[in-house]
This record gives structure tokens, sequence and C-alpha cells, in this order.
């Protein structure tokens, strides 16, 4: 496995949009627990928050406004030691039986093994696309930065600022892209333990309980949806959409290295080499590049 010194030692040549010090959001003003409110506190002026998991229940947020386009982060913190059958997700959603969502969930294991990041898009209701990957670092020890950066172009998905998949718009050539719904921001701790660790095989060790994620310094640089003019003003090219700029279209070749650094060494499973899940029939974008 190439060792990421070398990668990381090369200062990341980025736009401010990805740097975790310009994390300026309030828990407080911006969300609200959707369910298990009593299993969750906010604490820190708004700063922190965190997401508890017991037999009785999990816990949730839902940020108040709806986006589409921009830089939505959050620095999270996933829960230490055996934490299999437990699932913390962060994603963002519209609603309805034809919605879109662009997903980060981390698959809870047992002492001692690494956590599984899973990462999926759905347009339309259509989902499948589902990318796996084995973390490079201990999620459990620190707050890390996962970040969603989203336009007109393409979809990135960002840890600690380094590129770890992309989903470019080819809607033109009749593959969904999320370009047209207003998409709320979730985080939640729940129990997963039919399906999360090893397929189901490893449930929750309730003895360990209450289980904890901490969510701090969440942020959302992006434009606010205000019903369906919001597909033209939050696409148009102008300086107050920034993620409309030039340098958001493309990955540059820093940021290309750094992605294909994680993909060849810690990707685990991806739908467009699953022959056997789809039959041979593969989705039309896993012809396509995507950066």
């Amino acid at each position: 496995m190439r060792s990421l010194h070398g990668l990381v030692a090369v200062a990341f040549i980025s736009v401010i949009a990805f740097q975790s010090c310009v994390v300026h959001g309030n828990f407080y003003r911006d969300v609200y627990f959707n369910w298990g409110a009593k299993h969750s506190y906010i604490y820190g002026n708004g700063d922190n928050l965190n997401l508890l998991l017991d037999k009785t229940a999990g816990s949730g947020i839902q940020s108040y406004n709806a986006f589409l386009f921009g830089s939505i982060e959050m620095l999270i913190k996933l829960v230490p030691g055996n934490s299999a059958g437990t699932v913390t997700a962060y994603y963002l959603s519209s609603t309805g039986n034809y919605h879109d969502e662009i997903d980060f969930e981390f698959l809870g294991n047992s002492s001692g093994q690494p956590y599984t990041m899973h990462t999926n898009i759905f347009t339309q209701g259509k989902g499948n696309r589902e990318q796996q990957f084995k973390l490079w670092f201990d999620p459990t020890a620190d707050y890390h930065n996962y970040t969603i950066h989203w336009n007109p172009t393409a979809v990135v998905w960002f840890v600690d600022s380094i590129p770890i998949r992309v989903f470019r718009n080819y809607k033109s050539e009749g593959i969904g892209f999320p370009n047209q719904q207003g998409m709320q921001v979730y985080s939640s701790l729940w129990n997963a333990d039919n399906w999360a660790t090893r397929g189901g095989l490893v449930k929750i060790d309730w003895s360990c309980a209450p289980f904890m994620a901490g969510l701090k310094k969440f942020n959302a640089r992006a434009c606010k949806w205000d019903g369906p003019l919001s597909i033209i003003k939050c696409a148009v090219p102008t300086p107050f959409n920034w993620w409309t700029s030039r340098v958001y279209k493309q990955l540059n070749w820093d940021q290309q290295g750094k992605m294909k650094w994680v993909q060849d060494n810690y990707m685990i499973y991806n739908y467009c080499t699953d022959y056997k899940r789809f039959g041979g029939k593969m989705a039309p974008e896993c012809y396509k590049p995507q950066y």
C-alpha cells in the first residue's frame, strides 16, 4: 500500500471553501432534532452536538433550510470502541418518492476493526450507486471534516480536504443528476445491526451503550432553496454563486492524485465493478470519466 507521505506533506492548494477553519455553523440556529431529542444535546454555544443511541432509541437532526448547490461541511467524531451494528449517517436529501440524496454513512465495527465509510447518491428516487472505503485514520480519536461539494457540474465527497469520489453531471445524456430539488442536511445515529456489520452477522452489544457520535462546526456555504426559481438562481454562473466558478468544474492534478491514492488503497466496494449484482448491465455513468 503506497504511503500517504508525500501526498499530504505537500500542502493542499485548495480554495478556502474546503478548510475546516471557515466552518461557522450553529446547531441552535441551523438544525432541529427530528427524532430522539432526549438522546441528543447541543453545547459549546451551539458549535457542538452529540447524538446518542441506547436500547430505547437513537437520534437525529435535520437542517431548517434546504439547499441547491454549494459546500456542506461537518466535523464528525465517530462512536469509539465496539460500535458494531451502529450507523452514523450524514447526508443531504429531498423528500418524496422521487427524491435526490447524497450520502455519507459510517458503519460500526467490533473493537479494533476499521470503520466502513459508505457513500451513495440517489437521483429521482434511484440509488444503487454505492462506493465503500476503509478510512486511513482512526475516526473515533478526533474530529474529521466530511464535506459534500455540489455544483451544476459534479458532486464531490471530501474527507479532510481529500476528494474520495466524484459523480459528474451527464444529465444531457440521460443520466440522472441532482439539480432540480433542494435538499436538507441530516445526521443520525441509529441501530442498523440487521445489515451494518458483516451483513448483519455482528449485532449491537448493548452493554456498551449508550453510544455517542460527536458533531462539530456544521456549515452550509450553499444556495438556500426557495422553490423552483432556485433551479436557475442557484446555478447561474455569478461571483455570488462561487461554486459555479471555473476552478470547481474539475479536480486539479493534485486533487486527482489524492483521490486515486484513496481509491487504489482504501476503496473496498464499487458498484461500477459489481457485474454479478447488476447482471452485467452496468450504470451508464460507469463508462464515463468522472473528473
